[in-house]
């Protein structure tokens, strides 16, 4: 059975991203990402809060979890995040298959969203902070093509209805309309597709 394109298995892309930490040294916990003021730590950190808020959107459990804000605090990993990553990625994806999750209203860091757009935006962070993660930390980096595909569509959207003038994450980097489809999501997010991490 092929899946839905607008209800995508989020499994896969979760299984990326626990993949990338798990290859995360600790000697690269303090480096810099593409996110502005986020360590590969305070990275990790929002990792796992969205994954809880964002199960716990799904499955319409709302309530301290869905309701802070991600800007209300820089995030960061406690002693057992290894552990803790790829379940609450588990966690999630299971909720996400859930077809109720997909309907009716939910809320996802304090703000009130369908279901169906709430399950775009989590496969966006997922996608585009997959990216953050592998360019920080030298890796190789293949996100889920149904993730992606999600994580375009609602990027594309969000640039259009502002007029192209700002991403979800920062101001729309212009990139080739012929570049690969990762490349024009993370443009479209508000990330230079060529960063690379300072020297070491």
């Amino acid at each position: 059975m092929t899946a839905d394109p607008a209800t995508p298995d989020l499994g896969p892309q979760t299984r990326v991203l626990a993949r990338l930490a798990e290859g995360v040294g600790d000697a690269r916990l303090a480096d810099p990402t593409p996110c502005p003021d986020l360590a590969v730590r305070n990275l990790i950190g929002h990792l796992a809060g969205l994954a809880v808020a964002f199960r716990d959107a799904a499955r319409k459990e709302l309530g301290a979890t869905t309701d802070t804000s991600p800007e209300a605090s820089v995030p960061d990993i406690g002693p057992g995040w290894r552990e803790e990553l790829p379940k609450v990625l588990g966690e999630l994806a299971e909720a996400w298959r859930d077809p109720a999750a997909w309907t009716g209203m939910t809320r996802a860091g304090g703000v009130d969203l369908p279901g169906e757009v709430a399950g775009a935006v989590v496969a966006d962070e997922l996608v585009i902070h997959g990216w953050d993660l592998a360019r920080a930390t030298g890796q190789e980096y293949a996100p889920d093509p149904a993730a992606l595909q999600a994580a375009y569509g609602l990027l594309a959207a969000s640039a259009e209805e502002s007029d192209r003038d700002a991403g979800m994450f920062g101001p729309v980097v212009p990139v080739p309309a012929d570049a690969p489809l990762l490349d024009r999501a993370v443009g479209l997010s508000g990330r230079d597709p060529r960063w690379t991490p300072p020297a070491r």
